[in-house]
């Protein structure tokens, strides 16, 4: 069993020999695919420009090239970007490079917190503002389907222009009573009140404080889960995305070298509205700025051409909680929609009721801009967008697809925008820095000098004060180190930083500590005039509880570390509970099945002075 486990452990740990490849990754936006010509047009490039590279892959319509150092890769970089048009992201990147074989049984090396490889530390600004106004959005949505669903009849709804609320006006008085007590009663975080004038027939809802407050919250709670589930479709190991005050998220992407492809996910503040296009009223009069006023002009996304829908949402992008991409019967892009069951039934009851209607897919993305307001927040232009446009053949439910992209790349965007939630309001970066390789490569060759350092002081005194018992411990404790590794490498969240190096240093004095208390136990029962067998067997029995007492609580706290810490101490916190795992089965597992097998065989005359 211990050579089984070293075994796997050695195999796991051994690709972070093999170190990593300067790469440049190249994949494509709206309209843009990345397919075998892609990167013969790349080939031809980078031949034209004697740049050697080790290799090209094409996988998950993305090209990796690998290159054997840092100049080659940054010359290639600008090459590519050149060679290729804009709508191509070029990406500079570092690629394990472990052999194949290695890779297919999954053993891949220790991922790196942004402290030991570098890459980028945004500060992103949540626009509150924004959050209000979709908040006052949903009201008037809300207060018309229950006031339709109750028949109360109101004139209009309209949101109240620089206050936090909406106003109703009613038809008559009775309405006016009837939707008062409807609105108070489904409403209780409202403020509900009549207008003062003797015949207005007018009702105001405005948000309480603690309304406000938990619009606020809930924006920038719901920001940071989304924004933590695009930093995953990215596929960056272990990224750091937590709050920042009021109103500021702070993402970390460690391993990220051009942020290009990261801004474009983090930044884009996209969702979807499904609406009924106009066919009762001309274009050309619309066109001609006759639009009524239930509808508006969008321009499709493909071609720029207008489209006449109405302005009355059916559902929104909120009720989405699943999209994929793929191919239709057609062989042509589209993405697969799964709706909640609200908003499942939302769709059926729209779709039954307006069968063989065209209905339109609407995109809108918030895209930041480089004005500021007054009060010092960045400002965004609201892009609106058709997808597409088509006809409801039957009654819809919680599954259904969007065609009419035009390629698969985009279907892959989308889908990942949409998948990953939308933003509920816009954000912005509004710092960044970045890490350098070189600073990271210091904090590692750091890191390593304190471990070698610690290693090798301990080495040392065991090997001196306990002879070849102490030759042992300093096996299991080389062997304890190459466990850690290995598991690192063996779990798909885990990260090495810098505080975790300190955690493999202080799993270091703790592992030996185990040794020397069984040792210890060894010399008593020696003294006392027990056999050397019998010294060895009461030594590991006896010293068991004390160890395992002593590990349990310590790893008691890593755990608690872990789960209300945050970046540097969750860190710390992994490599020391797994430490404590790993050197509990290498301390008394490993070092007593040596043990045995080198002293519990022989004869007591054979091992009449134990080297201890």
């Amino acid at each position: 069993m211990v050579l089984m486990v070293l075994a796997i452990g050695f195999l796991y740990a051994a690709p972070n020999l093999y170190g990593e490849n300067p790469s440049v990754q190249i994949s494509g936006t709206r309209n843009a695919v990345v397919d075998v010509s892609t990167q013969d047009k790349i080939k031809a490039a980078l031949d034209e420009n004697s740049i050697s590279f080790l290799k090209m892959t094409l996988e998950d319509e993305r090209i990796l090239v690998r290159f054997t150092d840092t100049n080659d890769q940054l010359k290639a970089k600008d090459i590519i970007a050149n060679t290729l048009s804009d709508k191509y992201i070029t990406a500079l990147n570092l690629a394990p490079a472990q052999p194949e074989w290695l890779k297919n049984i999954g053993g891949n090396p220790m991922k790196l917190g942004l402290d030991l490889r570098g890459g980028v530390h945004f500060t992103m600004a949540v626009d509150m503002d924004a959050a209000i106004d979709a908040a006052k959005e949903g009201m008037v949505a809300d207060f018309k389907s229950d006031l339709l669903g109750e028949k109360i009849r109101y004139s209009s709804i309209k949101e109240i222009s620089g206050k936090q609320g909406v106003v109703v006006k009613f038809r008559n008085a009775e309405d006016l009573e009837n939707g008062r007590k409807l609105l108070k009663k489904n409403y209780r975080d409202l403020i509900v009140e009549e207008d003062g004038s003797t015949d207005a027939l007018d009702v105001t809802a405005v948000m309480t404080e603690q309304k406000l407050k938990e619009t606020k919250e809930y924006a920038l709670q719901q920001n940071i889960t989304i924004i933590r589930n695009r930093v995953n479709e990215i596929g960056v190991a272990e990224p750091l995305v937590q709050r920042q005050g009021a109103d500021r998220i702070v993402v970390q992407l460690p391993g990220i070298q051009d942020t290009a492809r990261a801004k474009q996910i983090l930044n884009a503040t996209a969702t979807l509205e499904f609406r009924l296009a106009d066919v009762k009223t001309d274009m050309r009069d619309a066109l001609n700025g006759r639009v009524p006023g239930s509808s508006e002009i969008i321009p499709r996304r493909d071609n720029g051409q207008p489209v006449l829908v109405k302005k009355r949402v059916m559902l929104r992008g909120d009720r989405i909680v699943g999209a994929s991409s793929s191919f239709d019967e057609n062989g042509r892009p589209q993405v697969n929609i799964k709706l909640d069951a609200k908003g499942g039934n939302i769709m059926s009851r729209f779709s039954k009721d307006n069968v063989g209607k065209p209905m339109a897919s609407v995109f809108i993305e918030y895209k930041p801009t480089t004005r500021v307001s007054k009060d010092g927040k960045p400002e965004f232009k609201k892009v609106v967008e058709i997808l597409n446009v088509a006809t409801i053949q039957t009654r819809l439910g919680r599954n259904f697809r969007i065609t009419g992209l035009d390629s698969p790349q985009e279907a892959h965007n989308l889908a990942l925008l949409l998948r990953s939630g939308a933003l509920i309001a816009p954000i912005q970066i509004v710092e960044e820095r970045t890490v350098g390789p070189s600073l990271g490569q210091e904090n590692i060759n750091k890191g390593v000098q304190a471990v070698v350092l610690g290693f090798a002081l301990v080495l040392l005194f065991m090997l001196v004060y306990y002879k070849k018992f102490g030759l042992v411990a300093n096996l299991a404790l080389a062997a304890n180190l190459v466990l850690i590794i290995g598991v690192m490498s063996m779990i798909p969240g885990a990260t090495l930083t810098l505080p975790g190096i300190a955690g493999i240093v202080l799993t270091v004095g703790m592992a030996v500590d185990a040794n020397v208390l069984i040792f210890e136990r060894i010399r008593e029962e020696i003294r006392d005039g027990r056999s050397p067998q019998q010294a060895i067997h009461h030594g590991y029995d006896s010293a068991f509880s004390t160890i395992a007492d002593a590990n349990i609580t310590t790893f008691i706290a890593a755990v608690i570390l872990f789960a209300v810490g945050t970046g540097p101490i969750k860190g710390f916190a992994v490599t020391l509970a797994i430490g404590i795992l790993t050197s509990m089965f290498t301390a008394i597992v490993g070092t007593r099945a040596v043990v045995n097998a080198v002293w519990g065989g022989k004869s007591v005359k054979e091992v009449e002075k134990l080297s201890i």
